[in-house]
């Protein structure tokens, strides 16, 4: 469209002069026209490609594989979020298992600006259970993995009433947090995938577990929280030393919740 407007003014005629259209004609058919559309063109092809794998795997994961920095197994520490939904084979059974599964998308969808803003990595999806993971210093900082946990339960409390009119509920969550030494690589021979494994992930898994126990939504290790400054804008409540479940050495706990 603004092709034959500029060809009108350089030529000094009218929009609908034969020039105006002969000059077009001719630039459509040029080797300029052909390349520049043939370079659009690989450009869109090469960012929709990039969108739809980033959207599948998680935009820092392929940044890692695009820089081979798993390539070689390697430890880091890291921190990581687990969060479960509350009652979840309740409301499985409450719903059916199509519906169970719509309202796990919205779930997941609802959730994931909040893991976005505070700089988080999916790890895993695994039934209703989202593991989320940074590296220490991105936890840390800003206390993100801390103020991830209460975003997430804001943007889901905004849709509460959302949920209810379809579902007929509201699903809340809880989540235990820890951190620590890990060995980070990508493994697998017909899909690759970056996993991290060690000691940490049982531990945290653990100790989300234990939120039933205590009553409480957010459980977090002494060893993590140590390395947290937060001020005053959260309550610390002191748990203990808790043994968890399968290991021998104990664990010193704290809930943590909104002042």
């Amino acid at each position: 469209l603004t092709y034959p407007i500029a060809a009108s003014l350089e030529l000094g005629v009218g929009l609908f002069d034969p020039q105006v259209w002969d000059k077009l004609f001719r630039y459509l058919i040029s080797f300029t026209h052909l390349s520049t559309d043939l370079q659009l063109a690989v450009a869109l092809v090469i960012s929709l490609f990039y969108a739809e794998i980033s959207e599948n795997i998680g935009h820092g994961i392929l940044i890692n594989f695009f820089t081979g920095k798993y390539h070689r197994p390697l430890e880091e520490k890291r921190i990581f979020l687990f969060l479960d939904m509350k009652s979840s084979t309740t409301i499985a059974e409450q719903l059916g298992h199509v519906r169970y599964f719509e309202l796990l998308k919205e779930y997941y969808d609802d959730l994931s600006n909040a893991v976005v803003e505070h700089s988080g990595e999916i790890y895993q999806y695994v039934g209703d259970e989202i593991v989320v993971s940074w590296t220490y210093p991105t936890g840390l900082r800003n206390h993100n993995c801390i103020r991830c946990f209460f975003a997430m339960k804001e943007a889901l409390q905004k849709q509460a009433d959302r949920y209810r009119r379809k579902y007929g509920l509201a699903p809340t969550f809880k989540a235990g947090i820890h951190g620590g030494e890990v060995t980070t690589g990508e493994i697998g021979a017909i899909k690759k995938e970056i996993i991290f494994t060690g000691d940490v992930l049982n531990a945290t898994a653990r100790i989300q577990a234990l939120c039933n126990t205590y009553g409480v939504d957010l459980l977090v290790s002494a060893e993590l929280l140590k390395e947290l400054d937060f001020g005053s804008a959260y309550e610390t409540r002191p748990l203990g030393q808790i043994e968890l479940r399968g290991k021998k050495e104990y664990l010193e706990l704290f809930a943590i919740l909104r002042s």
